[in-house]
């Protein structure tokens, strides 16, 4: 059964089999993204347990504009921005950009820049740069997440996420050169 289908059939009947369907699921989905965003075990399977009440309580809101699954995801990555915030372990998301106005004629980073580092020289490189800059290029090249689909996310349009994306290329690619320059040789 799609997932559509079934909200629609938990919608009619408010029969709680429905929604052991979407939470078995994407209880592995969330739990995988917690773990990835808040670093602690326990940490996250209480904000799985917490994302679920959320989607559950908010099924009726579901209008179906996006897939099941983005909105899911949307609803697991903004309840774990929130909680990062809580705990003071997270800056203001988009600050940078109010600093450093996006250059519109500077040339694209290709995405090879990226996928061409080693996967151990990448993982360095994605801890030596800024949290905002990370989540973005996971987001988008770990998690596969559409450009439109960041953007309704951090209420943003396209073309500021193509903007931050860029620019977080750029200085991946900047660290890597800093970091493995000499090994390169």
């Amino acid at each position: 059964m799609e997932d559509l289908a079934i909200i629609i059939a938990y919608r009619e009947r408010r029969n709680s089999t429905c929604f052991r369907l979407l939470h078995d699921r994407y209880a592995a989905k969330i739990y995988g993204k917690t773990l990835t965003m808040l670093k602690k075990e326990a940490v996250a399977k209480d904000a799985t347990q917490e994302i679920f009440t959320k989607i559950f309580l908010s099924l009726g809101k579901f209008q179906g504009q996006s897939k099941f699954s983005t909105w899911v995801y949307s609803v697991t990555y903004n309840y774990c921005i929130d909680l990062i915030r809580k705990e003071k372990r997270s800056r203001d998301l988009f600050a940078d950009e109010v600093e450093n106005p996006p250059d519109l004629e500077a040339e694209e980073v290709p995405d090879t820049a990226l996928t061409t580092m080693k996967v151990n020289e990448l993982r360095h490189v994605l801890r030596n740069i800024s949290e905002t800059d990370r989540r973005l290029l996971l987001l988008k090249y770990k998690d596969g997440v559409k450009i439109k689909d960041i953007a309704k996310m951090f209420d943003k349009n396209e073309s500021a996420i193509k903007m931050q994306l860029k620019r977080a290329k750029e200085k991946a690619k900047r660290k890597h050169q800093e970091l493995f320059a000499s090994n390169n040789n």
